[in-house]
């Protein structure tokens, strides 16, 4: 069983990993041929800055009193330059929002496992391609630009990353600061002969990173007086280093400015999805080779924006981050048709080398070419589009380059994923083998179903080997020819052995058949289709919240709809109601979108009301409580008042603008540090260890919520007791076992094996109310599939200096201490049922790889890029949930069955 367990494991990392094979490779091409305007250009330098975390809304619309955040920018609008909205993609991260805009390019996605920070391949970029490139701001941001350049012509200039604190007394400094060092640095140049002849050169580029406004937002939110008050802040900034430019280069009308931001930002103070919050950056232009203001009478968008920020009168100008923005040129026709013309021919360059590619590694056989944008097609449109150039038909020369960027980019999308298909079936047929074999062995070794049915053991036939064997050449060849990658032979050839072990059950298939042919044809059509509306409850709750409301009300008239509120009248009332008040949180705004710390406060009480409760009943079993577990119990009644204490003057010192309080720093990360080894202090006790359990986690928890969430883990600890209770009502009711009391029973490693029972058909829905219990723990309080969904603040109690692994680590516990919570109750369920965890956890591996299987159809490559990246988040989740299953349900085992003293030699307890 633990060889199966290891295979199955590995086989669900390789599953796992399919999803980056398949939909996140990088796009990134190599190996094309430089191209280049023939025109002089109009600017000899660009001065480029982005306010990290702007919205396009808080800097363009009017205050309460009419006026302007950023009066000096509006006048720009106004008066000198060219305006619109920049479209972002997903994910709406500072890295990929910088690369679009300086390499002119979508994220590579592969980056996201360097934390957005690191490049995981060389690319070319604005920066690269100037002669001197300045550079002040985050050392999050500058780094990844002057890492790979060519030659030494990149400077960064940055400050101390632990000044990147969303605690601190003012984040504008963050922006003041690259201010006065881009005013030291001129100061400097008058005296620098040598500085002072690079920044006269041509093609210089000066980028300013503003980080004040994001790391405000995050904190304080974008509505409030902090982020728009920043904004202000960086208006005035601009204006000053405008005037200084404009002073140092004696007005020569050779320098363009822009103005933008990388991404916005939700009301809540996060980002990375795809809410138009996130979308929507504001994009300002003046200076050399930009168009002046253009007055219009009407201007048709699909949105009010124009109105509500009034500027219906000035055309506003939209663009995608990373697309040539011709709107925007004040030049010649000759000079856009001809950029036109360049930026159509380095695509089509990308185009041809990927094709090129491709070919090369496929049979001829089995090529098959971009039929858009044939070879004739392409050299018609280029001729054609050089006659347009020498007959000064411009307008039709941009018109046809569209067209040509068009059909490369199709073209391009088309060869990065031509062998999707091959890598999908693949995955496919291996999901399928390994969920029918998983069923096999249930079936097989851990139920009734099948005994007594097979009359004789057929001997093996050496031809399905072979065969296998056989095909496994075949395709290791086939893969081999065409110079595939390592990992297109670990999808091509997996599903192999896994449907050879499927297939050498061939007895246990018939023997199955046999016995479902047996069995009453509306009872099985019932149970399929209850199984069905389950897993599709399952995955509906994904993308709709409110579904696990409606299974948990199902859940709450369970016990009425069975004989067991006639046997346990009290637990089933205590079932429905816990069921019902669980049911509330999946129809709350998602976590973090309105805090309140008096909700925590109260979650606290509850908890320390709730362990006042408890230690007196026990008190009066002298003969199960001892001194020792009593002293332990008051130390985590001790560690809820010290966490309830720090989130409280956290959540004050913050407020007040004077950080994060050193003591309460380490407080916090003591009972992060002590919450899983404290539980094992307590009596091994069913009900004594697993809420101590309760204890110690809800202590980390409370530190790590901002509302109501922190009630969350209460309720559903609570409907996880009574979980216990009824399981062990409805196993008795069906006459399986006598029913134990709760409090003699004990967690113990050396459960004696001859008292575990075969499954029966109910425990098929004890394996789905785990998963549901599980899924309600992911989604009860928020949809994590969606980025935007982490709140920073949740984490204020350990750290605010900006550190986006140990965040996400910390933020990534939160997520998981419900689910452990579950996993301790699922081990106790397991016990009082009399149940071997690796057969109940057999099936909810199924359930889980089905869920996963649906997911994997679901994955899309079309359509918005929110709609993208959330169903490939999904597929995500349930593939890691069914990962996390194996690592947490031994954290569970570890937490409930083992014993620590305070002092003397470990004790074993036996049940």
């Amino acid at each position: 069983m633990l060889l199966f367990f290891t295979l199955g494991l590995l086989i669900h990392f390789v599953f796992f990993a399919s999803i980056f094979d398949i939909y996140f490779t990088s796009p990134l091409v190599h190996g094309m041929t430089p191209q280049f305007t023939p025109l002089p250009p109009p600017a000899r330098r660009l001065v480029l800055f982005v306010a990290d975390g702007l919205r396009a809304d808080a800097l363009y619309e009017l205050d309460e009193n009419g006026n302007s955040r950023a009066p000096f920018i509006r006048n720009i609008i106004m008066h000198e330059g060219s305006w619109g909205i920049s479209h972002t993609r997903v994910p709406t991260e500072s890295r990929p929002g910088h690369v679009a805009l300086i390499a002119g390019f979508y994220e590579d996605v592969s980056a996201v496992a360097k934390g957005w920070k690191e490049n995981p391949v060389e690319f070319d970029s604005l920066f690269n391609e100037s002669k001197y490139t300045w550079s002040w701001g985050s050392p999050d941001i500058l780094p990844m630009f002057a890492k790979g350049a060519s030659g030494d012509h990149v400077y960064t200039y940055s400050y101390d990353a632990k000044r990147e604190d969303f605690g601190a007394q003012d984040a504008t400094k963050l922006d003041t600061w690259v201010f006065d060092n881009v005013k030291d640095f001129f100061h400097h140049a008058r005296n620098n002969q040598s500085l002072f002849s690079k920044i006269n050169e041509e093609k210089i580029v000066f980028f300013l990173h503003l980080l004040g406004i994001d790391t405000n937002g995050h904190a304080h939110r974008p509505s409030s007086r902090d982020y728009k008050h920043n904004i202000k802040k960086v208006d005035d900034g601009v204006k000053e280093i405008v005037s200084m430019f404009n002073h140092f280069y004696g007005n020569d009308g050779k320098t363009t400015f822009i103005f933008t931001s990388d991404h916005g930002m939700t009301d809540w103070g996060s980002h990375g999805a795809g809410h138009p919050s996130e979308t929507l950056t504001p994009l300002v232009t003046w200076g050399a080779g930009i168009k002046y203001p253009q007055r219009v009478s009407a201007q048709q968008f699909d949105d009010a924006f124009l109105k509500e920020w009034r500027l219906e009168n000035w055309k506003r100008l939209d663009v995608n981050q990373g697309i040539l923005p011709v709107d925007y040129l004040n030049n010649t026709d000759l000079f856009k048709a001809e950029s036109m013309f360049t930026n159509a021919v380095q695509i089509l360059e990308q185009f041809k080398v990927k094709m090129t590619q491709k070919k090369e590694v496929t049979l001829p056989f089995l090529f098959t070419p971009f039929k858009l944008l044939s070879d004739s097609k392409q050299f018609n449109i280029l001729r054609k589009a050089r006659s347009y150039i020498k007959h000064r038909k411009f307008d039709e020369v941009v018109s046809l380059c569209k067209e040509l960027i068009h059909l490369a980019l199709k073209g391009l999308s088309y060869y990065h994923t031509y062998d999707r298909f091959f890598l999908g079936v693949n995955v496919v047929i291996g999901f399928v083998g390994w969920i029918s074999y998983a069923s096999l062995l249930i079936i097989k070794s851990h139920s009734n179903l099948i005994k007594g049915v097979s009359k004789e053991v057929k001997k093996p036939s050496h031809l399905l080997p072979c065969s296998f064997v056989a095909i496994g050449i075949l395709v290791a060849f086939f893969l081999l020819i065409q110079a595939c990658p390592w990992t297109y032979y670990v999808y091509g050839l997996l599903p192999l052995p896994i449907w050879y072990a499927v297939l050498r059950e061939f007895q246990v298939i018939q023997d199955l058949v046999v016995s479902v042919l047996t069995y009453p044809l509306s009872h099985f059509v019932g149970y399929l289709l209850a199984f069905t509306l389950g897993i599709e409850v399952l995955v509906l709750s994904f993308f709709y919240r409110y579904m696990l409301t409606a299974g948990l009300t199902a859940f709450a008239a369970w016990p009425f709809l069975t004989r067991l509120w006639t046997r346990a009248k009290m637990t089933s009332l205590s079932w429905t109601f816990f069921s019902l008040l669980l049911a509330v949180f999946p129809l709350m705004p998602v976590v973090g979108r309105k805090p309140d710390i008096s909700l925590v406060m109260g979650a606290g009480l509850l908890v320390l009301l709730l362990s006042l409760c408890v230690v007196t009943s026990l008190m009066k079993r002298k003969d199960s409580f001892i001194k020792e577990e009593l002293l332990v119990h008051l130390l985590q009644v001790l560690s809820t008042v010290l966490s309830m204490y720090v989130v409280y003057s956290t959540q004050s010192s913050l407020l007040r603008k004077q950080g994060l309080p050193l003591m309460n720093q380490i407080i916090s990360w003591a009972t992060l540090a002590s919450s899983l080894v404290v539980p094992l202090l307590s009596s091994p006790v069913l009900f004594q260890r697993l809420f101590s359990i309760l204890l110690s986690l809800m202590s980390t928890y409370l530190l790590l919520s901002t509302g109501y969430e922190a009630l969350f883990p209460l309720v559903l600890s609570c409907l996880m007791f009574v979980w216990i209770n009824i399981e062990q009502e409805t196993l008795q009711q069906s006459g399986v076992c006598c029913k134990q009391k709760l409090t003699s029973i004990q967690f113990s490693y050396n459960t004696d094996i001859t008292q575990f029972r075969q499954l029966y058909l109910d425990d098929i829905r004890r394996a789905f109310f785990l998963v549901f219990f599980l899924v309600t723990a992911f989604f009860g309080t928020g949809n994590i599939a969606s980025i935007n969904s982490f709140d920073l603040a949740s984490v204020y109690c350990f750290l605010t200096v900006f550190s986006p692994f140990m965040m996400g680590a910390l933020m990534m516990w939160k997520i998981l201490i419900p689910f452990v919570l579950v996993m301790c109750a699922f081990e106790a369920v397991q016990l009082t049922t009399q149940l071997s965890s690796k057969s109940l956890f057999l099936i909810v591996l199924v359930i889980s790889d089905i869920m996963a299987l649906h997911f994997f159809f679901l994955v899309k490559d079309y359509g918005s890029w929110l709609d993208i990246g959330t169903s490939i988040s999904h597929y995500v989740i349930v593939m890691s949930m069914t990962i996390f299953l194996v690592f947490l349900n031994g954290l569970a085992q570890l937490l409930t069955t083992k014993k620590l003293r305070l002092c003397g030699k470990p004790k074993s307890h036996f049940m």
